[in-house]
């Protein structure tokens, strides 16, 4: 609770103390808003980024890694100009290729929008702006791999719209949930949810779950917004059990597990000036009952943060038209914030970090990045220090 009203008073500071900002919060689009702001039939385009990363150990050699992370390609196409479909096949790491998106959206009216399809849970700021031109640092925040398990997507059905005159945008949808266990438990201490994620691929449904978000545009340069998901995973458990059978029911209730997701994210820009926020708590229940029945070590709450301060130094050189963006991020989270029954904490799942490195955007669609991290556990002594560079586009 002290972490969500620091970020609380973060936006407060912001929104009565600098009023006369540029508007580049507002301004940030992610690809799916790209292809859905076009007025072509076909529309095509894409993002992309190679990574290079390096363990640094003074006493130990250690190979570094070269990867083409991911490429992915985004196809939309409007039908006419209330109807329009969006899609993103990604390779990942060359080998791996998965739809990140597939949905239908349907304009009512700007507050009124109907979509339905592979979409995007609307949790925090990277899941939904994950473009490597928009967020610091190669790799995206630790936050958003082990607490919201960037890129988080599920199929299902809802609303979305701008509310003009309150400066307000919505999301919300009624959608598929974790997969937590198929004959084996999906969650756990190390990995929290990650492991769950069906993305879409012959997903299966045991309960719908409900995820949505509010965002607040009104002062010039700040964004703010307040997410949740709610509901219950998912279990091959239930398909096909009679309900009298109260031996497999218990069996099938055991094997999932209760959440109920908060997020609170903000985002500004002051001149040359880039600062945002995030903050997550995830409350889990029947954790105990699951780890009994699955041998896991899942923890009944997680809950993580980041604070971020950049500066592009070159602003307010008129000449110069890239930006050099020096920054650090400080984030720490815990898989194990809670734990429920005799599960001991580990802590081991308790880990902070501080990224710090450039950015250096040549275009505001190409960009080049280099940075270290120093990651530690409550269970460690000293830092593991990395180094990461990399380039990445959009287009």
């Amino acid at each position: 609770m002290k972490k969500i009203l620091i970020l609380v008073a973060i936006a407060a500071i912001f929104t009565n103390g600098f009023a006369q900002t540029d508007n580049a919060s507002q301004q940030q689009v992610n690809s799916a808003q790209r292809l859905l702001n076009s007025n072509q039939g076909l529309t095509i385009g894409g993002y992309g980024e190679v990574h290079y990363n390096q363990a640094l150990d003074g006493d130990t050699y250690n190979n570094g890694q070269l990867d083409v992370h991911r490429v992915v390609m985004l196809f939309g196409y409007n039908f006419n100009e209330k109807t329009q479909f969006v899609t993103e096949l990604e390779f990942e790491h060359v080998k791996e290729v998965y739809v990140e998106q597939a949905f239908i959206q349907h304009k009512i009216s700007n507050a009124f929008q109907f979509r339905g399809g592979l979409m995007l849970i609307p949790m925090g700021i990277v899941n939904e702006y994950h473009e490597p031109n928009t967020f610091n640092g190669v790799e995206r925040p630790l936050v958003d791999k082990y607490i919201a398990p960037t890129t988080w997507r599920e199929i299902g059905a809802g609303f979305t719209g701008n509310i003009l005159p309150a400066s307000i945008r919505y999301q919300a949808y009624v959608v598929g949930g974790f997969n937590g266990y198929d004959g084996s438990a999906k969650f756990s201490g190390k990995n929290g949810l990650r492991k769950g994620r069906q993305k879409g691929a012959e997903a299966y449904v045991s309960s719908p779950n409900f995820t949505g978000k509010v965002e607040y545009f009104g002062i010039r340069g700040l964004n703010v917004g307040l997410s949740g998901y709610f509901g219950n995973s998912q279990s091959t458990l239930y398909d096909g059990i009679e309900k009298s059978d109260k031996e497999a029911v218990a069996a099938a209730d055991s094997s999932t597990i209760g959440m109920s997701m908060i997020g609170l994210d903000a985002r500004y820009t002051y001149g040359g000036l880039q600062l945002r926020g995030q903050y997550y708590y995830t409350s889990l229940s029947n954790t105990e009952q699951y780890n009994e029945f699955t041998g896991s070590d899942l923890g009944s709450s997680l809950n993580g943060f980041y604070l971020e301060a950049g500066y592009n130094l070159f602003k307010h050189l008129d000449n110069v038209k890239t930006d050099l963006i020096p920054f650090i991020r400080y984030e720490a989270f815990d898989t194990h914030n809670n734990v429920a029954g005799n599960l001991a904490k580990n802590d081991a799942y308790d880990k902070n970090a501080i990224t710090t490195g450039l950015t250096w955007k040549m275009t505001q669609n190409a960009v080049l990045k280099a940075d270290m991290q120093f990651v530690k556990s409550a269970a460690d002594d000293s830092y593991a220090k990395t180094f990461n560079a990399g380039f990445g586009i959009m287009f």
